[in-house]
This record gives structure tokens, sequence and C-alpha cells, in this order.
């Protein structure tokens, strides 16, 4: 699954620890996510969701999506 979390952080201009900080996880959490190496559970692709005022659609889509 690929991810908009990094480019969402970013535009925040917030850092990786202030999004762990917001989530209520570890930094490490967050680089696996940006990364795609680590699907969050549903209720955490919610928080990543509201932070974002996104939806988890915004933020999460397959692989084989544009």
């Amino acid at each position: 699954m690929r991810n908009l979390v990094n480019d969402s952080r970013q535009r925040l201009g917030w850092s990786q620890q202030r999004l762990a900080d917001e989530l209520g996880v570890s930094r490490q959490t967050v680089i696996s996510i940006e990364r795609g190496r680590f699907d969050p559970s549903l209720p955490l692709a919610f928080r990543l969701a509201a932070v974002f005022d996104s939806t988890i659609e915004e933020l999460f889509f397959p692989d084989d999506q544009p």
C-alpha cells in the first residue's frame, strides 16, 4: 500500500517526531508508515486522517493505483 503521509506531514511543516507525538506512537512507527513498510491499524489510519484533515482514502491507496 502506498501513502501520502510524508507529503502531508511536510505540508504542515512537522517533523516525524511531532507527528508521532500527535498520534501517540513512536517516531519509528511514523518512519515505517511513510516508507510503506508498515500499514497502520484502522484506528491509527483514522487518527492520521484527522490530523491531516483528510480521509483515509486520500492518504492511502493500493500499489496498483497511479
